[in-house]
Protein backbone atom coordinates (compact mmCIF):
# COMPACT_ATOMS: atom_id res chain seq x y z
CA UNK A 1 0.00 0.00 0.00
CA UNK A 2 1.46 3.37 -0.77
CA UNK A 3 -0.14 7.31 -0.45
CA UNK A 4 0.25 10.33 -2.23
CA UNK A 5 0.83 13.06 0.45
CA UNK A 6 0.77 17.01 0.27
CA UNK A 7 3.35 18.74 2.62
CA UNK A 8 5.02 21.63 2.05
CA UNK A 9 3.88 22.90 -1.00
CA UNK A 10 4.94 19.70 -2.90
CA UNK A 11 3.65 15.88 -2.99
CA UNK A 12 5.66 12.88 -2.24
CA UNK A 13 4.96 9.30 -2.98
CA UNK A 14 5.17 7.68 0.46
CA UNK A 15 5.15 3.91 1.69
CA UNK A 16 5.27 2.25 5.45
CA UNK A 17 8.97 2.56 6.35
CA UNK A 18 10.13 5.48 4.00
CA UNK A 19 12.50 7.79 4.85
CA UNK A 20 11.62 10.89 3.58
CA UNK A 21 13.04 14.91 3.41
CA UNK A 22 10.20 17.59 3.67
CA UNK A 23 10.30 21.17 4.22
CA UNK A 24 10.92 21.56 7.98
CA UNK A 25 7.76 20.69 10.41
CA UNK A 26 6.85 22.58 13.55
CA UNK A 27 7.92 18.79 15.42
CA UNK A 28 10.26 17.64 17.67
CA UNK A 29 12.66 14.90 16.33
CA UNK A 30 10.56 11.93 18.23
CA UNK A 31 7.66 13.53 17.42
CA UNK A 32 5.23 11.57 15.59
CA UNK A 33 3.25 13.74 12.86
CA UNK A 34 0.03 13.39 10.26
CA UNK A 35 -0.18 13.96 6.61
CA UNK A 36 -3.23 15.37 4.16
CA UNK A 37 -3.70 11.96 1.91
CA UNK A 38 -4.11 13.01 -1.54
CA UNK A 39 -3.83 9.48 -3.14
CA UNK A 40 -4.56 5.97 -1.91
CA UNK A 41 -3.53 2.76 -4.11
CA UNK A 42 -4.25 -0.80 -2.20
CA UNK A 43 -3.65 -3.39 -4.47
CA UNK A 44 -4.75 -2.23 -6.93
CA UNK A 45 -7.79 -0.59 -5.76
CA UNK A 46 -7.16 3.34 -6.06
CA UNK A 47 -8.79 5.61 -3.94
CA UNK A 48 -8.85 9.62 -5.06
CA UNK A 49 -12.53 10.22 -3.40
CA UNK A 50 -12.44 12.89 -0.72
CA UNK A 51 -14.80 11.36 1.12
CA UNK A 52 -12.75 8.72 1.42
CA UNK A 53 -9.48 10.10 1.65
CA UNK A 54 -10.46 12.15 4.69
CA UNK A 55 -10.69 8.78 6.96
CA UNK A 56 -7.32 7.49 5.52
CA UNK A 57 -4.29 8.40 7.51
CA UNK A 58 -0.95 8.72 7.05
CA UNK A 59 1.69 9.20 10.32
CA UNK A 60 5.65 9.54 10.22
CA UNK A 61 7.92 10.28 13.45
CA UNK A 62 10.19 12.63 12.84
CA UNK A 63 13.72 11.82 13.10
CA UNK A 64 15.66 15.18 12.44
CA UNK A 65 16.24 18.64 11.34
CA UNK A 66 18.72 19.48 8.68
CA UNK A 67 19.90 21.81 5.87
CA UNK A 68 19.99 20.53 2.57
CA UNK A 69 22.34 20.97 0.21
CA UNK A 70 22.95 25.14 -1.45
CA UNK A 71 21.04 25.97 -4.02
CA UNK A 72 23.01 28.72 -5.96
CA UNK A 73 21.71 31.56 -7.85
CA UNK A 74 23.18 33.27 -10.57
CA UNK A 75 22.31 36.60 -12.42
CA UNK A 76 24.06 37.22 -15.37
CA UNK A 77 23.84 40.16 -18.35
CA UNK A 78 26.49 39.48 -21.39
CA UNK A 79 28.28 42.54 -22.26
CA UNK A 80 26.86 44.49 -19.69
CA UNK A 81 29.60 43.75 -16.53
CA UNK A 82 26.61 42.56 -14.72
CA UNK A 83 27.06 39.08 -12.07
CA UNK A 84 25.53 38.24 -8.78
CA UNK A 85 25.96 35.34 -6.62
CA UNK A 86 23.99 34.37 -4.28
CA UNK A 87 23.06 30.61 -2.43
CA UNK A 88 20.20 29.53 -0.15
CA UNK A 89 20.34 26.19 2.03
CA UNK A 90 16.60 24.99 2.68
CA UNK A 91 15.63 23.95 6.42
CA UNK A 92 14.35 20.42 5.58
CA UNK A 93 13.24 17.49 8.53
CA UNK A 94 13.86 13.97 7.95
CA UNK A 95 10.71 11.86 8.45
CA UNK A 96 9.97 8.32 8.88
CA UNK A 97 6.77 6.82 7.43
CA UNK A 98 5.31 4.58 10.14
CA UNK A 99 1.72 3.99 8.99
CA UNK A 100 -0.21 3.78 5.70
CA UNK A 101 -3.72 3.29 6.47
CA UNK A 102 -7.23 3.34 4.59
CA UNK A 103 -9.24 4.17 7.23
CA UNK A 104 -12.93 3.00 7.27
CA UNK A 105 -14.20 0.01 5.90
CA UNK A 106 -14.65 0.43 2.14
CA UNK A 107 -18.31 0.47 0.74
CA UNK A 108 -19.78 -2.22 -1.66
CA UNK A 109 -21.73 -0.68 -4.93
CA UNK A 110 -25.37 -1.94 -4.82
CA UNK A 111 -26.20 -4.22 -7.81
CA UNK A 112 -27.33 -2.71 -10.88
CA UNK A 113 -29.59 -4.39 -13.54
CA UNK A 114 -27.73 -4.95 -16.78
CA UNK A 115 -28.85 -2.46 -19.48
CA UNK A 116 -29.91 -5.63 -21.76
CA UNK A 117 -32.46 -6.90 -19.14
CA UNK A 118 -33.91 -3.30 -19.28
CA UNK A 119 -34.08 -2.98 -23.35
CA UNK A 120 -35.74 -6.54 -23.31
CA UNK A 121 -38.46 -6.06 -21.81
CA UNK A 122 -40.35 -3.14 -23.91
CA UNK A 123 -38.93 -4.79 -26.82
CA UNK A 124 -40.99 -8.28 -26.05
CA UNK A 125 -44.44 -6.16 -25.23
CA UNK A 126 -44.07 -4.50 -28.44
CA UNK A 127 -43.91 -7.65 -30.37
CA UNK A 128 -47.02 -8.97 -28.83
CA UNK A 129 -48.76 -6.37 -28.93
CA UNK A 130 -48.00 -5.83 -33.34
CA UNK A 131 -49.12 -9.80 -32.83
CA UNK A 132 -52.11 -9.27 -31.70
CA UNK A 133 -53.41 -6.34 -33.48
CA UNK A 134 -53.25 -9.30 -36.57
Amino acid sequence: MYAVVATGGKQIKVAAGDVVSVEKLDAAPGETVKFDVIFLADEGSITVDADALAAATVTGEVIEHFKGEKAVVFKFKKRKGYKRLKGHRQNLTRVRITDVAAGGAKKKAAPRKKAAEQVEEPVVQAAEASEAAE
